[in-house]
This record gives structure tokens, sequence and C-alpha cells, in this order.
């Protein structure tokens, strides 16, 4: 798989110089957590970015819950971390690399290709009895060229469009009860954009917590058509990074993310909500 690391591999790298570990724990409801849970012990080397304050901007009345950072504003966090154009970027989380996903995504958005995501998690990098840390690295600034690349991105309008016309396959990447409206823990509406098909992001992941191989992928996702457009969408566009990944690894090469995803849909009243699991793909 090209967009995920072993944990071997990254301990046989991690002292390469132009190798940058990006540690991206962060939980929902606890905006403390992450942080306090790097300083309690991470990777040696790594630098961690915030979910809510790096990798997102301040939340509007439209956007979504964590809106997309301005590219500049992100790649001016990203140079001061010590993240420069030519780093190899390996992200980690201990949430199945949800957030190490949105990293990801948002250096691919803004024009970096060496970026990947270590497996399975901190966790298990520490119970391999791997190296870790409560060291804070110095992070010696570096420079970062935006290179946008707009093409990786779905507007509201596209979603609507796609919603009645089927131009393009929408994938909610939400569990199948909030995704059939049945509970909505976080978010003011329940239910789903209408037409969208439901495919879980976990489901990219083992019993184990690994990401599957390309070849369980490619069955997960055989009924898509590699070739047509793909719109994916979460709650707020950071558990749709995972599904991004995933299409990309299986072959599909044309993948936007709706960034604002269901809680950027619902923030405007005139959108339809639909209710219920006709539509989940295993029924198709």
């Amino acid at each position: 798989m090209k967009n995920i690391v072993s944990m071997r591999w990254l301990l046989a790298r991690m002292y390469e110089p132009d190798v940058v570990i990006a540690d991206c724990r962060f939980l929902l409801g606890q905006p403390e957590a992450g942080r306090q849970a790097y300083e309690a012990g991470h990777i040696p080397g790594a630098v961690y970015l915030d979910l809510e304050k790096d990798l997102s901007s301040p939340v509007s009345a439209h956007g979504g819950r964590h809106p997309l950072p301005d590219p500049e504003v992100l790649a001016n966090r990203l140079a001061k971390a010590g993240i420069g154009s030519n780093s190899r970027i390996v992200a980690y989380d201990d949430q199945g690399g949800m957030n190490a996903s949105r990293l990801w995504w948002l250096l691919r958005y803004i024009g970096h290709e060496q970026v990947y995501i270590m497996d399975e998690g901190f966790s298990a990098w520490q119970n391999a009895k791997f190296p870790v840390t409560q060291d804070v690295p110095v992070q010696i600034p570096s420079s970062f060229e935006v290179n946008l690349q707009p093409q990786m991105l779905a507007s509201v309008q596209n979603v609507q469009q796609a919603s009645v016309t089927g131009n393009a396959v929408l994938i909610d990447s939400r569990d199948t009860r909030r995704y059939a409206g049945l509970e909505e823990p976080i978010d003011a509406k329940a239910g789903h954009i209408p037409g969208a098909l439901n495919y879980f992001w976990k489901d990219v992941l083992d019993r184990d917590g690994r990401w599957t191989g390309t070849e369980v992928l490619e069955e997960r996702f055989s009924k898509l058509d590699k070739d047509g457009a793909i719109i994916v969408y979460c709650g707020s566009g950071v558990s749709a990074c995972p599904n991004v990944i995933a299409l990309e690894e299986a072959g599909f090469s044309n993948v936007k993310l709706y960034s604002g995803s269901w809680s950027d849909w619902i923030s405007y009243d005139e959108n339809p909500v639909a209710i219920g699991n006709a539509e989940e793909h295993k029924d198709i």
C-alpha cells in the first residue's frame, strides 16, 4: 500500500533527516486529551499537530464542525513545525488513523505527495516496546510552498448536484446508525444526504485495527465504477479521509472530499435530509 507504512518501516527510518513524524492524536469532546497524551509519551522526534487548532479553521455559520484551514496559514504552521516541501511526513494517531488521515489529505490538497500514515497507531507502537519519549523535539523552521489541488475538494453545490442528478456517487463514511438517522450524538439533525451510500470508514481496518490490503479494499468498493466521480463525506470531513485513502489504494482516480460534510450540509435549511437504510450499499 503506497499511503500506509508499517511500524517497523518507521522504526527503521525515524532518524533519517528528511523524515518528520506527526502525532495527530485527538479525542472529540476532549480537546486537550490529544496534547496531554503527546506530553505523556510519543514517538521520538514527533511533533504534535492538533486537529482543531492546527488542522482546522475556526467554526462559522457554514463549513461544518472542522472547516478546512486556510492553505497559507496551514503551510506556515507546518513550516514552523519543521515540515518542509522536501519532507517525508509520517502521521500517526490512536484513533484508527482517522486524524492522521486528515493531515494526509490536507498535505495532498496543498500539493505535498510525500505523506504516509503509520499503520495501527501509537498504542500498538508502545505495546511493541518500540521507543517512546516525553522529550519535545527542537523544531527548526522550514519552508513550505503551497501548490493547491482544487480537484480534490467538492463544494456544497457539487454535492447538491450529485444528490439530484447522480453525476457523482456520494459516500457517507459514518456508522450505519448515524447514516440511517437512528441516532445523532453530535450534529443538530439526523439522517444522510439523499442518494448517498453508506461505507463506514472503520471498515477499512481489520479486526486488529490494521489497514486491510489493496485486494480487500478493491472488493469492498467493487460495486462502484473506478472511473466514475465519487464524493466522500462524514460528519465534519475528518473520518471521511480514511475512505478517500482507501479508494485511492483500490484504484479510484476521481475522488473528492466534501470537507464540510454532514455538519455543513444541515447548516443550509433548504438542503433535504434522508432517513433510513434503503440506500445502504449492501442492499443494492
